[in-house]
């Protein structure tokens, strides 16, 4: 499928002509500058053709720190992986030096541009869009990002534009992976290292992901769709909405997961936040690994790794049936290891067990270990089934289900989970009348 990126300088509406041809909010915007820092990828459909889309970070010319240097070298990549260039101008500001810069580079690319000369938001902006000229790219197409103004004209020529195409790209993956976490605990090392290329802009400054950052890899004949996520903080700690967009993008990133690796500090410890992610994966009935990153720097002996889960469980129960690997992002130990479980986590959310066998199984128990009765009312359990697989759903059917208390639920969970192996799975057990 052929690829679109659009690149320019700062603040002028990239991502904001990048959710008008999605018609949805998919890229965080924001009046201040530097708000889009990654590649974002989506894919695009305009009369029956399909195009892949890159938003990217502002490009300039004297990088004034790290990030900047990081979102130039971002913008850089997306131009050589694109088949056409939309160069965003601002009508409001005219041709300015980034604007002259960035042209050159483009040039230089070989690669074919389409000025979008942005913010003509009605005709009195017009006469100022004829100046763009000067940047070499032949007559500049005109669009307002924000009202959609000549938004479909601007499709029309990108689609004339480019080359022939097989048609769409499926988007059928065999499993979604969301790497979720606190800010700096290593999320984009490690998707930077399953991708193999540096897909996501690594500093040690915390928060410099803000977007969910999807990206397609091959792994062992399975198509993986991996999203690196802004760092979830504490919502008492989000001091500003472009904090909180990235909150709630990191929170749609997990519903449209199958699994979710939590990366921990282990330098840091395994702290309440950490527990409360957890709580939002498997309240949304999501798969689960957890990351212990950074286990190069700790002082580990024989049994080292085998405490400090022991430790992990005891101070978070609902740990318990999670599977933990510990990992150097840095060093890059055991990260393949990391994928594999995550993998095996979605194969364990498909299984079904059959009617016959799990009636087998917890007829037995509830015989020798029945609910306690309520108020004189005896709870007389008389078939269980799988009712769903991904997640499993098993449904217990009896004559009073309002009665059985959530102890001994888990003490059922407890006995299951014993006897099959579902880690990293979150179950759901309900009772209904018979």
């Amino acid at each position: 499928m052929n690829t679109v990126a659009i690149v320019g300088r700062p603040n002028v509406g990239k991502s904001t002509l990048y959710n008008r041809f999605l018609q949805e909010r998919r890229a965080i915007v924001h009046e201040s500058e530097g708000v889009t820092r990654d590649r974002t990828y989506a894919e695009v459909e305009w009369s029956g053709r399909y195009f892949n889309i890159i938003d990217t970070g502002g490009i300039t010319i004297d990088p004034r720190d790290t990030i900047e240097a990081a979102m130039r070298e971002q913008a850089l990549i997306a131009a050589e992986e694109a088949d056409l260039l939309l160069l965003v101008v601002d009508v409001t500001a005219g041709v300015t030096q980034i604007d002259d810069y960035i042209a050159r580079l483009l040039h230089r690319s070989g690669k074919p541009v389409i000025v979008v000369v942005n913010k003509v938001d009605d005709e009195r902006s017009e006469p100022e869009v004829h100046v763009f000229n000067s940047l070499g790219f032949g007559p500049p197409a005109e669009v307002s990002a924000m009202t959609g103004r000549s938004s479909g004209d601007l499709l029309d020529t990108i689609i004339a534009k480019l080359p022939p195409d097989s048609g769409r790209k499926g988007k059928e993956f065999d499993i979604r992976i969301a790497i979720l976490g606190m800010p700096n605990a290593g999320k984009s090392t490690i998707a930077n290292t399953f991708l193999g290329k540096n897909r996501h802009i690594v500093t040690e400054i915390p928060g410099t992901t803000r977007d969910s950052i999807h990206s397609e890899m091959k792994y062992r004949g399975r198509s993986v769709q991996l999203v690196d996520t802004a760092g979830l903080r504490k919502k008492k700690r989000i001091h500003d909405d472009i904090e909180f967009y990235s909150w709630v993008r990191t929170r749609n990133a997990i519903r449209n997961s199958d699994v979710c690796i939590l990366v921990a500090d282990t330098e840091k410890g395994f702290g309440n936040q950490d527990g409360r992610i957890v709580q939002e994966i498997y309240e949304q009935r999501k798969g689960l690994v957890l990351a212990m990153n950074k286990w190069d720097l700790m002082e580990k002996e024989t049994n080292t790794a085998r405490d400090h889960t022991r430790e992990l469980i005891y101070a978070f129960p609902v740990l318990a049936n999670t599977p933990v690997i510990y990992v150097s992002a840095l060093k890059k130990q055991r990260l393949l290891r990391l994928l594999d479980e995550a993998i095996a986590v979605n194969e364990r959310m498909q299984q079904r067990i059959p009617t016959s066998e799990l009636n087998h199984f917890f007829l037995d128990i509830i015989r020798h270990n029945p609910p306690p009765a309520v108020k004189g009312k005896y709870i007389r359990i008389k078939y269980v089934t799988q009712i769903l697989e991904n997640p499993p759903l098993i449904g217990f059917f009896c004559n009073e289900p309002k009665l059985v208390m959530d102890n001994y639920r888990k003490f059922l969970e407890a006995a299951f989970r014993k006897h099959y192996d579902f880690r990293g799975v979150p179950l759901h057990f309900v009772f209904k009348a018979k």
